[in-house]
């Protein structure tokens, strides 16, 4: 017997792998319906009723999937214990229970039993399920988890077996019809094995025969549950008395509600992310348009925002305050209002937020802060959140909410909230129970919410809660839950949401497979009080109530000093007055105490000068409260030397502190360098000084760890970023969603000119266009314009992107920024956690931690500081020399002739093309040059470059507008260079103090123009008391102001030169070790591997393979001065196989004498066989000749290569050794176990060697297949392949390259013509172009893998769209292939020689004669002779000599002293 049946239920359970017993969990059962069929498919009964509901309501969610409400199942249904008896009697009759997903009626049965106390043996009965991995098979229906077919619902497994699809009725007697047909027929077709059905073997063949056509319905009458329910509710309604208000008394409330103020209380900004498209800015400033006089911020789970919401707020006020009192002084009134700031948070509340072993989001429930211990409360719980109870979101339970309680009120929240959800998809009983625990903890902080979208889900559940409200005494308040601002943006707000999941805008919005999550409607905008008031007008309550909620808020600010943590300092430096008062006279007395004694170190003999500079800077410290900042700092540094890590010289306005140079925090003297301490610390302005510190990029996290080890890990933090979408990631962001094809969405993404955003752009006029972009661009926006006045998907694109640009898309972690609190972090600022950052991360961003009061600190990772490091151990390890670059000479002249050469590739900061060829215009002699240039190249100063240069060499005067300008200007040859110079100036014309001069630096600077009017008559008016012409004066003013924005700072600028001469010493005195250095940093990157040898190639130096007897993890220096591959460079050769390669290689055996003894001595668990046969492809075991490379990928016939050979007795000897087996005579035995034999065979040719060379290092080490071909590519290009990254660049250009071509597809289109994609490569890049048509037949045979190809391609502009009249991407016409071998002989027509007249001897003339005799040919000589002097050039072409132009001729030519140029 075969019991078919299924369940309605009041919902799911909140845990699928609870046990019946757990009550609370499992729904209850509300319809039920069986099929009793016999062995034969024969029916024998059939049953179903729906279940009166005792003590319980059935949800709405659960109505309405299956149609059940409760008063039709009170009106229709029998008791639940006559439903029991009847399931009980079916269940005594039959062998199986069967089912589809029948797991869960089991249980929702099982726990009714349980409830009722009746003992059933229905979990003891087999299970055959109609949904399990066999019919999966069976159906064969993509999608399911781990790339297996998914489970098939009733329907899909109704229409595999019928061909037609069953519409789920979610009524369990039309289910239960459907799923026994589906039954019976997997029997006939045997899809069950005779062992599940516990039958006789021949089962199968009599039901065959019993059921020979496939299995028809029953034909049951199926009632419409749906319809029955409002049938009963329609007439249930009639019956109740109305209670709806009459136009009187709605009149009447619209009447109280006129005078009342509504305000939003649960609002969602950017920060809630890529879920809300409302800027916290926008927020506000919609509050304030509509006039309301507070606004709420309740982002999801987090805090990010609250800080910037604050700020805005106290903005907003002081702008009203500053209007009223400006109207009050002119006789106006102002009716702006001043708005509270309300600071909350929607959490999700789950049952326990520390368990992770099973998904749950809990509920979305509103806090708001009433006070500022109410925030710090709040952040409390959001960092709880993160960095506890993140498990798919951020979530607390009710026990964090009754820590945290304090100050703090609650809203009810959405449908998700708590109450509302329970009543939806759970009970009212549940939901009425979750009200009142909510109530006891927060009493009158608790508000019910009411939200009015026009959702029958709402609509149902407002019923519930107003009922409640009354009840139990609780407050209703009006809510909107806003998204974005205007109706209008609830499109982009969509857009926005389908970003965040990874959806397409057309993907219909439901749960589920196949749907998307999205707002149900256009209504969660930033609606008006009179809109709010209409909706509620029935309830005015809901609205009045809003006014208790904002009165009481006490508003607070969260800008604050920044607070240091504590600074432990000896004993004999403490002062009791500072407990106290809380001085820091103990901190200022053990700062002025290391800072003079590191002047003894510094400076041998303090002057009074000095002495006198060092007094101000500690004065100005202690006045500004900050000794503790500079201790911690000083001791992080020490510590940093101690453990051998790289310090930098000091960067920024931090190099200007003589004292930081005394504590060894900077390394350049402020005072030789005219460096000024003010610029760094303002003694007129109290500011957090900032330094930034660069460590070796290696022991940058080592320092790091040792200030978590001091100051404990709950008081370091690292700083989140917020990713925003800027212009162009937000165009293709829309266009992904609205389906607009990629090619389109990168042109319209192309049209935004780099760093510009969209609003700017969109708010210009013609004219600010103009005068803002080149023309170019304007051209470029102008497209930009047209294309968003349209109608079609390409406006509609980017008209979408400009509302969704700037919002958040996600976070990140701030490169270099820790925050270092004086306890628990979560005391002052909300955290949260980042995936790769074992750190806590905060939730407030780089620009306003130090407004919170949190000390920052940047440690940054300079590559260049390892790259000296490695340098230094290279050249002790190779000259037993200890080089200290701190005190390399600053007068060194091999230095200065590098960068007079213009050769200053990696050098940091001068490597740039440009910065080359300034060098060579410069002639740098002094470091102080250097210092300039490197101030000067960057965009606006660089116009002053040439003069600077010229002024340098004498071909321009050097002027000064006051002879009293010289001693500051000298340096820079009169051009005010630096923003130092400007302050210094200010202090000796017109008599500015210190701290003035810097208001003045940063005003001109930063073009603070109500600043620089208040300085401008202080600066004329001292320098005419000081007795200077006034109109010099505005001169200099004026001069000033057009360069002072440019004018760089010049603490900054030493610091950095001073790290670029060092690393130019270093590659002037020991190129092979810098180059070696260089190589290493970067060998993470292919491309500038490649860059950085050809470098070498140029320098003359070469760079040899991987070598298993020389190289190193990183790049080494042999000892015939040669560059040494480091095998850390090859892929899958880790550090543990390097490590015992090179430990090996140096003990007493010395290096390895073939692979064999290599093997035997290596550790083989950390080499591999994967790091040997890598290793030997990539050129490390050519050292053990004659042995060659493909001898160890060699099989002879066995199924196993050489390399295998070797590793498999390497290994043997090993264990032999290890085995240590002792004869009888007690010395060990010496079992010798054979060498294998070096299979002979073939060597690779030379392009599939490089291939396999390439293929584990990612580059051609031992040379490049374009090698052979450097003439062609010289003399018959005049292109490369990176010309084809911007076509755009170079139409109608003909573009003539070389390369070999790496991969070819030929392929067919749908018209059957053929065409291919294929790959060349040249030196530096690779490229795939597509041929079509005519060009395809014509160059076909060129198209084969490692073919070496000369191409003329012509670049034609793109096809014009019909309809828009606008060129597509540029097209690729193809006018010509060679083979490259080819092009030397077809191409070269004619040689030119140029000679000077001096070097015209005897001897030269023979020999140039004799080399052409030796090659002669077809291709004319042209000789041009020239003299110097008198600038004579004569040109003669040779009538009868004709040589054939060769790689060979041209070889030798290379050989003689003079210029060529073949055509």
């Amino acid at each position: 017997m075969y019991l078919i049946f299924d369940t309605e239920t009041t919902g799911l359970p909140k845990r699928w792998d609870a046990p019946i017993s757990d009550s609370e969990n499992w729904p209850r059962a509300i319809q039920i319906a069986w099929q009793l069929h016999d062995e034969m498919g024969e029916l024998v009964e059939h049953d179903d009723f729906l279940i009166q509901p005792d003590g319980f309501n059935i949800p709405y969610d659960a109505e309405k999937i299956h149609g059940i409400s409760t008063e039709l199942a009170a009106e229709d249904g029998i008791t639940l214990q006559e439903g029991l008896a009847r399931f009980q009697q079916a269940l005594g009759k039959t062998k199986f229970i069967v089912g589809q997903n029948v797991g869960f009626d089991v249980n929702i049965m099982g726990a009714e039993f349980y409830r009722e106390g009746i003992d059933t043996k229905l979990t003891e009965l087999p299970v055959l399920d109609t949904c399990t991995e066999t019919t999966a098979q069976l159906c064969q229906i993509p999608g399911g988890r781990g790339g297996k077919f998914k489970l098939p619902t009733l329907t899909e497994l109704h229409e595999h077996l019928f061909g037609k699809p069953f519409a789920e009725a979610h009524n369990a007697t039309a289910d239960v019809e459907a799923t026994t047909r589906c039954f019976l027929e997997l029997v006939r077709q045997r899809i069950y094995t005779v062992e599940q059905l516990d039958v006789a073997p021949d089962y199968f063949e009599n039901y065959s025969e019993a059921n020979p056509q496939p299995i028809q319905l029953i034909g049951l009458k199926h009632i419409n549950l749906k319809k029955a329910s409002e049938t009963i509710r329609k007439k249930m309604a009639k019956q109740e008395p109305q209670n709806e208000l009459s136009e009187e008394e709605l009149q009447e409330n619209i009447e109280v509600l006129q005078d009342e103020d509504f305000v939003h209380l649960h609002n969602h900004s950017q920060y809630s992310i890529l879920q809300s498209t409302i800027s916290v800015q926008d927020l506000v400033k919609a509050a304030a348009d509509k006039r309301m006089p507070a606004v709420a911020l309740t982002d999801h789970a987090n805090m990010m925002g609250a800080f910037h919401f604050v700020s805005a707020i106290a903005k907003h006020n002081d702008e009203v305050k500053k209007k009223r009192e400006e109207a009050e002084a002119n006789g106006e009134t102002y009716d702006g209002k001043e708005i509270t700031g309300i600071v909350g948070c929607e959490f999700f509340v789950c049952e326990n937020h520390t368990d992770k072993s099973r998904k749950d989001n809990g509920y979305q429930v509103v806090l708001l802060a009433k006070n500022k211990k109410g925030y710090h409360n709040l952040a409390k719980m959001s960092s709880l959140a993160y960095t506890d109870g993140f498990y798919y979101v951020p979530r607390i339970d009710k026990e964090v909410i009754k820590r945290y309680k304090k100050d703090v009120m609650v809203l009810t929240g959405n449908l998700y909230g708590e109450v509302p959800s329970k009543v939806l998809n759970v009970g009212e009983n549940q939901a009425e129970e979750a009200l009142l625990w909510w109530k006891e903890e927060f009493g009158d902080d608790l508000y019910i919410e009411l939200m009015r979208h026009g959702q029958e889900d709402e609509d149902r559940v407002n019923e519930v809660l107003i009922r409640f409200a009354k009840e139990h005494d609780v407050k209703l308040v009006a809510s909107n839950n806003t998204y974005y601002c205007e109706k209008e943006d609830a499109n982009a707000h969509d857009i926005l949401l389908c970003v965040k999941d990874g959806e397409k805008q057309s993907t219909p919005i439901g749960r589920g497979r196949g749907y998307r999550y999205g707002l149900p409607n256009q209504e969660y905008y930033f609606k008006s009080s009179a809109e709010m008031k209409e909706l509620f007008k029935d309830l005015p309550e809901a609205i009045t109530n809003i006014q208790e909620v904002v009165d009481k808020v006490e508003p607070f600010v969260l800008a604050r000093d920044v607070l240091l943590p504590a600074f432990t300092i000896p004993e004999r430096f403490l002062d009791e007055r500072d407990q106290e008062d809380g001085g820091k006279r103990g901190e200022n007395a053990y700062l002025r105490h290391l800072t003079y004694k590191g002047a003894e170190e510094r400076y041998g003999e303090i002057t009074e000068s000095i002495s006198e500079r060092l007094d101000f800077e500690l004065s100005v410290i202690e006045n500004t409260g900050y000794p503790g900042y500079f201790l911690i700092v000083e001791d992080f540094i020490r510590e940093a030397r101690n453990m051998d890590v790289s310090v930098g010289p000091g960067r920024g306005s931090a190099a200007g502190s003589a004292v930081a140079y005394c504590l060894k925090i900077t390394n350049i003297d402020p005072i030789k360098y005219d460096l000024l301490f003010e610029r760094f610390l303002n003694p007129d302005r109290v500011s957090m000084p900032d330094i930034d510190i660069d460590f070796d990029d290696e022991g940058r996290s080592r320092v790091m760890d040792y200030v978590i080890g001091k100051y404990g890990a709950n008081q370091v933090a690292q700083i989140i970023t917020y990713g925003t979408m800027a212009a162009k990631s937000s165009i293709r962001d829309t266009a992904r969603v609205l389906d607009l094809p990629l090619s389109d969405a990168d042109r319209i993404a192309k049209l935004i000119p780099d760093m510009s955003k969209l609003h700017k752009i969109f708010a210009l006029d013609e004219k600010g266009i103009k005068a803002k972009f080149r023309s170019e661009e304007v051209e470029k926006i102008n497209e930009l314009f047209n294309i968003s006045e349209g109608e079609d998907l390409e406006a509609q694109t980017v008209n979408q992107a400009r509302v969704l640009e700037g919002s958040v898309r996600n976070t990140g972690i701030h490169a270099c920024g820790v925050i270092i609190t004086p306890s628990d972090i979560t005391n002052y600022v909300p955290v949260s956690v980042a995936k790769d950052s074992d750190l806590y991360v905060t939730q407030f961003d780089n620009s306003v931690v130090e407004s919170a009061g949190l000390l920052k600190m940047d440690f940054l990772g300079l590559k260049t500081l390892t790259l000296i490091k490695d340098t230094i151990k290279i050249v002790k390890g190779r000259h037993g020399i200890e080089l200290d670059p701190e005190s390399f000479p600053l007068d060194d002249e091999e230095t200065y002739k590098l960068f007079q050469r213009g050769e200053t590739v990696g050098i940091f900061q001068y490597e740039s093309p440009g910065m080359q060829k300034h060098m060579q215009a410069l002639k740098p002699t002094v470091f102080e040059d250097l210092i300039a240039m490197n101030a000067l190249y960057r965009p606006g100063p660089m116009e002053y470059i040439p003069s600077f240069i010229a002024r340098k060499h004498g071909d321009e005067e050097i002027t000064y507008d006051l002879d009293d300008m010289e001693e500051y200007l000298q340096e820079t040859y009169g051009i005010t260079v630096y923003q130092e110079q400007v302050m210094l100036l200010s202090q000796k014309l017109a008599g500015f103090t210190k701290g003035e001069a810097d208001m003045l630096r940063k005003a001109m600077g930063k073009k603070i123009f109500a600043l620089l009017e208040k300085l401008k008559p202080k600066f004329l008016n001292g320098g005419e008391e000081k007795g200077h012409d006034r109109t010099i004066l505005e001169k200099i003013w004026k001069d000033w102001e057009a360069f002072a924005s440019y004018a760089f700072n010049k603490s900054h600028s030493t610091c950095y030169a001073w790290i670029a001469y060092q690393t130019a010493y270093l590659k002037a005195h020991y190129p092979a070790e810098y180059m070696a250095a260089v190589l290493s940093n970067n060998m993470n990157n292919i491309k500038n591997v490649t860059f950085f040898m050809e470098e070498c190639k140029r320098m003359k130096l070469p760079v040899l393979g991987p070598d298993v007897n020389e190289s190193y993890y990183k790049f080494s220096v042999n000892k015939d001065n040669a560059v040494r591959f480091g095998m850390g460079a090859i892929k899958g050769v880790g550090s543990g196989a390097v490590a015992t390669i090179v430990e090996n290689r140096k003990g007493k055996e010395g290096p390895y004498r073939s692979i064999f003894d290599m093997a035997k001595r290596i550790d083989l668990r950390a080499a591999n066989k994967k790091a040997f046969e890598n290793l030997a492809l990539a050129g490390g075991f050519d050292c053990f000749t004659p042995t060659h490379r493909a001898q160890y990928f060699h099989d002879e016939g066995d199924g196993i290569t050489f390399l295998e050979k070797v590793m498999k007795f390497a290994s043997k000897f090993q264990e032999n050794q290890n085995s240590s087996q002792v004869s009888l005579f007690g010395e060990a035995s010496d079992v010798q176990i054979p060498e294998p034999q070096v299979p002979p065979c073939e060597p690779w040719a030379t392009m599939e060697k490089l291939k396999k060379e390439r293929e584990v290092v990612g580059i051609y080490i031992s040379g490049h297949p374009l090698d052979d071909f450097r003439y062609e590519i010289d003399y018959f290009c005049n292109s490369t392949l990176e010309n084809f990254g911007d076509l755009h660049s170079q139409t109608g250009r003909e573009l003539s390259f070389a390369g070999v071509i790496s991969d070819v597809q030929h392929r067919t289109s749908k018209m059957g013509k053929g065409w291919a994609a294929f790959t060349v490569e040249d030196y530096i890049e690779s490229y795939e172009f597509r041929i079509f048509g005519e060009e395809y037949l014509k160059y076909r045979h060129f198209l084969m893998p490692n073919n070496f190809v000369h191409i003329k391609a012509f670049i034609k502009q793109g096809w014009v769209n019909k309809d828009t009249g606008k060129a597509g991407d540029p097209r690729i016409q193809f006018n010509s292939f060679k083979q490259l071998q080819d092009v030397m002989e077809s191409l070269a027509r004619k040689l030119t020689l140029q000679i000077d007249i001096d070097e015209l001897k005897e001897d030269r003339i023979e020999a140039l004669k004799d080399l052409f005799i030796t090659y002669t040919g077809d291709s004319a000589i042209h000789f041009v002779v020239y003299e110097l002097k008198e600038r004579l050039k004569l040109n003669m072409p040779s009538r009868k000599q004709k040589v054939k132009i060769c790689r060979e001729l041209l070889d030798e030519l290379k050989e003689h002293p003079l210029k060529y140029k073949v055509n």
